[in-house]
């Protein structure tokens, strides 16, 4: 499958192009795709790397939820210890065999005892909501492992929600679907990307900035998207650190042969020791431990 990636570039001719456009068709039955929400998703289904699937976390109200649901249970944690009090305090046998054994509580809830059925209350209670909470912080963790959409991607989604860059005032040109739905991705701290993150090393950072690929006009009529195939730029990296391998491993191995001086011999090993480390930096998402390591072997 081909994965694409995106960039915006500005177009001076595209409000000429648009208005020479309108003109042409002026009159004309044009078949119009889909609108508002359709229209979103279609824009964001358009890319097969997936780079668009970009939505808010709600780290608030999320961390607001897990706090309701914790002083739910408080409450549920807060009245079993009084039941348990209550049994100490009662000196009364058949509640104590209740607090002992799970067939007496069951047995006495069903004749109607009322402190049996208080108490199978709050164990089915217990059970269902401390569910809902665990499930509620695995969720919470795996949404919080989820990393920022990329910034290209981000600024393609923006300008195509809005129809084109921010007004002086602020206002979105044209959005693509109204009420808040239009407002979602300007909060960039809340915001995370399905798709899983690419290389972020500065050598595929710097070949997608200028990689070519096939243009598209924006809602806007005023940018142009460009695709490419991510696998391109992953080939190219790949290909980059291979031959960088093979210089900087054959290179010192070859140079020392024709080396005799001790202090050459040490400038040499320095260079090259150097020379890997920076590309190891440059070239790789190797940590300045791994660095560090990879230089001293």
């Amino acid at each position: 499958m081909v994965s694409e990636c995106f960039g915006i570039f500005s177009n001076n001719n595209g409000a000429a192009s648009e208005t020479a456009d309108v003109e042409k068709h002026g009159g004309q039955g044009i078949q119009q795709g889909p609108l508002g929400f359709a229209a979103l998703s279609s824009l964001m289904a358009s890319d097969g790397d997936q780079e668009l699937l970009i939505f808010r976390r709600f780290d608030d109200i999320s961390a607001r939820n897990l706090l309701y649901l914790q002083c739910e249970l408080l409450s549920i944690e807060d009245r079993l210890k009084k039941w348990d009090r209550n049994v100490l305090k009662s000196r009364n046998t058949k509640l104590e065999e209740v607090a002992y054994r799970w067939e007496e509580m069951v047995k006495q809830a069903k004749e109607g005892k009322d402190e049996a059925k208080e108490m199978m209350e709050l164990v089915y209670q217990l059970r269902s909501k401390i569910k809902e909470y665990h499930e509620a912080l695995e969720l919470q963790s795996r949404v919080a492992r989820l990393h920022p959409p990329d910034k290209r991607a981000l600024k393609v989604a923006r300008n195509e929600l809005w129809g084109g860059p921010l007004e002086t005032d602020g206002l979105k040109p044209s959005p693509i679907v109204g009420g808040k739905a239009k407002d979602y991705l300007d909060r960039e701290s809340d915001l995370v990307s399905v798709k899983a993150p690419v290389e972020t090393d500065l050598l595929s950072k710097t070949l997608r900035a200028v990689w070519p690929g096939k243009e598209e006009t924006s809602r806007d009529g005023l940018s142009r998207i460009s695709r490419f195939d991510e696998r391109s730029v992953a080939i190219t990296v790949a290909t980059i650190n291979i031959i960088f391998a093979i210089i900087l491993l054959v290179g010192p191995i070859t140079s020392l042969s024709y080396v005799s001086s001790r202090a050459a011999v040490l400038g040499m090993i320095c260079t090259f020791t150097a020379l890997f480390a920076i590309s190891l930096g440059l070239m790789t998402k190797a940590k300045r431990a791994e660095i560090f390591a990879g230089s001293a072997a």
